[in-house]
């Protein structure tokens, strides 16, 4: 059994055969799904899909799409806190976090990301994490808010040593289709040295294509080839990396499957 730990599949890129990639997914030996939230307008799509028994669902605010977040006042963050409440079954805070690569919308992540961490930190919820080159900054804020619950460093691209500080605060981290790439060697080191309960697979559909599939729409079924190359990367067999990161994302996220 594998689990697909991040995965958009609320998207409108899945509107037209949305059925048809959770069927090709099962083929896969995919069989859960964690999906997340990127802004408060697209919560209810996440929220329908999190009917499904197959799906978990997280809600958070993504900082690639500042534009639509309602800021003044924390009012996004008031209306997440509101609907936790609602929604009991929700499994973390996220997707969000920083994404250095806007520098004109910087401080306004930082305030919005914040906002998140304390709210996660308060129902002790893991956070699911986006971070663009501000791992070491991001790790710094980590520390110094003690996240009882931990939570995923999605779509992890870091060096060994900054890896190893996440794991350190109780991060996981997410391996997807970047560590198919033969030049990912930073990524592939990090992968080899990586503890057993130190990750998760995941696709980040629509997006992160694996290699030989660039400018191709990425699905859940491709996490069966993430999980290959991780086993070949670590020296194992597919098999007991697929049990393992079934495992880690049951205790991550707390999921009773």
């Amino acid at each position: 059994m594998l689990i697909d730990a991040h995965c958009h599949l609320d998207f409108a890129d899945f509107d037209a055969d949305r059925g048809a990639v959770f069927d090709r997914a099962r083929a896969a030996g995919v069989r859960h799904f964690v999906v997340p939230g990127t802004t408060r307008d697209a919560w209810p799509d996440v929220l329908a899909l999190g009917k499904r028994v197959d799906v978990s669902l997280c809600l958070g605010l993504h900082p690639y799409f500042m534009d639509a977040h309602r800021l003044e006042d924390d009012a996004d963050v008031k209306a997440l806190e509101t609907l936790l409440d609602a929604h009991p079954d929700v499994v973390a805070v996220g997707e969000c976090g920083i994404d250095a690569r806007f520098a004109k919308t910087l401080e306004a992540q930082w305030a919005l990301f914040d906002a998140q961490l304390r709210l996660a930190k308060r129902r002790e919820l893991p956070v699911v994490i986006h971070c663009v080159h501000a791992n070491d900054d991001v790790a710094k804020r980590l520390r110094q808010l003690a996240l009882p619950q931990g939570g995923l460093i999605h779509a992890f691209a870091g060096s060994p040593e900054q890896a190893q500080r996440f794991l350190e605060l109780g991060f996981t981290l997410g391996l997807g289709g970047a560590l198919t790439y033969l030049r990912a060697k930073k990524l592939h080191r990090v992968v080899q040295s990586l503890p057993a309960t130190g990750f998760v697979l995941e696709t980040d559909s629509p997006d992160m294509p694996l290699c030989g599939k660039q400018g191709e729409r990425n699905e859940p079924a491709n996490v069966a080839r993430v999980c290959q190359h991780v086993a070949e990367l670590r020296d194992e067999e597919a098999a007991a990396v697929a049990a393992q990161s079934t495992a880690n994302a049951r205790a991550l996220f707390g999921l009773a499957l």
